[in-house]
């Protein structure tokens, strides 16, 4: 309780409120105003109240500052002409460390590809294997696609093992496997027909595991190969997305300004 000059007493309650209004500010998109609320019953102090007028708060310093950089940013700023485009490339430096280790890891795998596949040729070219001549009775229809060629590659491996040697080896022992013969011959060791069976029976099959081993590697080289490239692709549009943003995007409104 306090008594004014006047002799009447009053309740004061004070208390700051910070309001956030825009209307307070005209020409700022954030106002703040600082108020002192005071209830005063007295009729003096309402009829102070009611002359003083209310100002807007005039900001300084930092706070000038941040109003300034707030009004610049007027909402009449025209956005992206592409907004999938400016989304995709809001992480520039997250896309270029992706777009340089994709290219890094794409050259490894074509590298890698390469390599395999030099390997590959290596091992077969000194077995010195040649597909029957073309118009040769020997020459299989699986295989006809390298009549008189040597066998270097994976592919002609493949097609030696499977569409060649394994024709072979079916006719050997009548369609049976070098186990099934085997077998047989561990119950009857002194049968010369089996034994041979089981000589010719195991010498094919370990040439026909042997190349398709080979060909087995080089589908992994040009896997390799495959991703290498796609690799090598996919970050060469992430070096490129920001070049197109800035186009489409930044050059026009930065030449606007």
């Amino acid at each position: 309780m306090w008594k004014n000059p006047h002799g009447v007493s009053a309740t004061v309650d004070v208390r700051l409120v910070w309001n956030l209004r825009r209307d307070d500010y005209p020409g700022s998109n954030l106002g703040r105003r600082l108020r002192l609320e005071s209830h005063d019953t007295s009729p003096d102090r309402e009829e102070a109240d009611m002359a003083t007028p209310v100002l807007p708060r005039q900001s300084n310093g930092a706070d000038g500052a941040a109003a300034a950089l707030t009004d610049a940013a007027s909402p009449l700023t025209p956005g992206p002409r592409v907004p999938w485009l400016a989304r995709i490339t809001s992480l520039t430096s997250i896309a270029a460390f992706a777009a340089v280790g994709m290219i890094a890891i794409g050259g490894l795998a074509l590298v890698g590809g390469n390599y395999d596949k030099q390997v590959v040729h290596d091992q077969l070219a000194p077995q010195k294997i040649f597909f029957p001549p073309a118009g040769s009775a020997a020459l299989l229809p699986g295989v006809k696609q390298y009549a008189g060629q040597q066998l270097l590659t994976g592919d002609q491996a493949k097609a030696y093992a499977n569409n060649f040697i394994g024709e072979h080896v079916k006719g050997i022992a009548g369609g049976q496997t070098y186990a099934q013969v085997s077998t047989k011959v561990q119950a009857d060791p002194k049968n010369a027909t089996l034994v041979g069976q089981q000589t010719a029976l195991f010498k094919g099959e370990t040439l026909r595991g042997l190349l398709l081993n080979a060909w087995g590697w080089s589908l992994v080289g040009t896997i390799a190969t495959i991703a290498g490239w796609v690799l090598i692709g996919l970050g060469l549009v992430l070096l490129i997305l920001p070049l197109a943003n800035w186009q489409v995007n930044l050059r026009g409104r930065s030449a606007g300004a």
